[in-house]
């Protein structure tokens, strides 16, 4: 058993999409993220975004301030560190581990020209330390 700091639970595909709006607008009421998902799905209903606060609130992913009338969401852990588990779990179901055998395959097809000078660039500036 390792200790340390507990790993961040698991979000789904729709939680991921909500905590995308919430690491965007910063601590958030309801309706705050029901307007913002609108713009992206127009068929989202307050209810369901209300429904899924919750469930992520009782999961972990994000925090609740009960101290107003509308209760005011957060996330409870950083983008990165998220991203980074996400990751690191992604790595080893998919690529057995390697972390090249996922960078050939982004290289491969999800790519762009304009991101692969970027990588470059990258990869030079880090050759030198």
């Amino acid at each position: 058993m390792t200790r340390g700091k507990p790993r961040p639970p698991k979000p789904t595909a729709a939680e991921l999409d909500l905590l995308r709006l919430v690491w965007r607008l910063g601590p958030s009421t309801v309706k705050d993220v029901h307007q913002a998902r609108l713009a992206e799905r127009p068929d989202a209903t307050y209810a369901t975004v209300l429904r899924l606060m919750q469930v992520m609130h009782a999961k972990g992913l994000l925090t609740r301030d009960e101290s107003q009338r509308s209760h005011v969401y957060a996330a409870a852990h950083a983008q990165d560190a998220l991203q980074t588990n996400l990751l690191k779990d992604l790595i080893q179901k998919a690529f057995a581990g390697s972390g090249k055998a996922l960078v050939l395959a982004a290289l491969n097809d999800h790519v762009t020209e304009k991101e692969r000078e970027e990588i470059r660039r990258l990869l030079r500036e880090n050759s030198d330390d």
